[in-house]
């Protein structure tokens, strides 16, 4: 499997953002993320890491959310380090935090602070409850505010509980994407009126927003609130996971009829002596036939019945499994940066692309280099 190699600092070809400085003050999950798409696409993102320990340990040399960027150390408990941060903020189109709320204010770097110096500034700010509300106040994850938000209430088997998307749906979906949406959307807006404002991107606004479909479906009547009874839900047999003889899983998405009829034909059934697929009715039987069909071979030879073919049927892929898929590779969907395989950025621009120019930052790597390049001088301030 081959793969492209990342591009060296200072590569001719700029990302769609190039020139855009950010400043990132240092969080976990989504914010750093978010961080980290804005680096992907060319942006000079400048990480602000606390002295110490990450707060999730591990090796920050690893962290690929920490690609693209530089890092500067700065103790924001000191007496210099709001000061600091200030004038990074002042030479920053975007600065993005992920504090509870009232915390970046407490520290002296909140949005007041920060657009006192720069008025132009987009402030994102990245929270679970959001920066008002009952809860904006309390500590949460993910799973917390995708439950609360009713996403999480509609993955899973009627019977069973509902399944957990590991943190992709709240943190990254909900999160990182609209608040990188939000402060790129409120950057146009700085750009032409030369004033900034505060991006507010809360996971729970975010993952509420993702069920516009399906709210839109509820009111006609097309769509059950409750989950695995749905078309998309896995409610339906054509369009769900099946379990091989060798305990592999096939994804099968077969909703037009077309292509249904592709799916039972190589499926190795007769379309006329199944169940009426549109009576939701004959749903558990024909569940049944298909489970019973696919426990006949591994899942290395259901694929390779499916391959090249309309049936929407494909194999459930480990992440290892993923990088060496044929079609991934060969649009070098995931590549090996740095020593680490890892997804190559995405989405793709023709005459901009996004570049892998930087490995994963280790905290205060960067500290001369930005103080040099952004002018602020204060950052050399007891750094050896």
């Amino acid at each position: 499997m081959s793969h492209p190699s990342p591009d060296p600092p200072g590569a001719a070809v700029k990302g769609p953002l190039d020139g855009v400085r950010v400043l990132e003050l240092a969080g976990i999950g989504p914010g750093p993320f978010a961080a980290m798409l804005l680096a992907d696409l060319g942006a000079d993102v400048v990480r602000v890491d606390r002295p110490g320990p990450s707060p999730l340990g591990g090796d920050p040399a690893r962290d690929v959310t920490n690609r693209n960027k530089r890092s500067v150390l700065i103790d924001l408990k000191s007496p210099e380090g709001p000061e600091t941060v200030r004038a990074l903020a002042a030479r920053a189109e975007i600065l993005v935090e992920g504090y509870r709320p009232g915390v970046a204010e407490r520290l002296g770097v909140g949005p007041d602070e920060c657009l006192a110096v720069n008025p132009a500034l987009v402030y994102g700010r990245m929270t679970g409850w959001g920066q008002h509300g009952p809860l904006a106040a309390r500590a949460g994850h993910d799973i917390g505010y995708i439950a609360t938000a009713g996403t999480l209430s509609m993955i899973g088997t009627p019977d069973g509980p509902p399944a957990l998307p590991a943190n992709l749906l709240g943190d990254y979906a909900g999160g990182s994407l609209y608040l990188t949406t939000g402060v790129l959307a409120a950057l146009l807006t700085a750009r032409a009126t030369g004033r900034g404002q505060v991006v507010d991107a809360a996971i729970v606004d975010g993952a509420a927003h993702l069920t516009a479909m399906f709210w839109g479906m509820l009111a006609e009547g097309t769509w059950q609130d409750a989950r695995g009874r749905n078309p998309l839900d896995g409610g339906s047999p054509f369009y769900g996971v099946y379990e091989t003889a060798d305990g592999g899983w096939m994804a099968v998405g077969a909703l037009e009829p077309q292509f249904y009829a592709v799916f039972v034909a190589l499926l190795g059934l007769d379309g006329e002596d199944l169940p009426d697929r549109s009576d939701p009715g004959d749903w558990p039987e024909l569940r049944a036939a298909f489970t019973a069909r696919f426990k006949t071979a591994t899942r290395e030879e259901w694929t390779a019945v499916f391959e090249g073919t309309d049936a929407c049927v494909a194999p459930v892929l480990t992440l290892r499994e993923a990088a060496g898929h044929p079609h991934l590779a060969g649009r070098g969907t995931y590549t090996e940066a740095y020593g680490i395989t890892q997804p190559a950025p995405a989405p793709r621009f023709s005459g901009t692309p996004g570049t892998l120019r930087l490995p994963p930052a280790v905290p205060g790597a960067h500290t001369p280099d930005v103080a040099r390049d952004w002018d602020v001088p204060g950052l050399l301030k007891g750094h050896s």
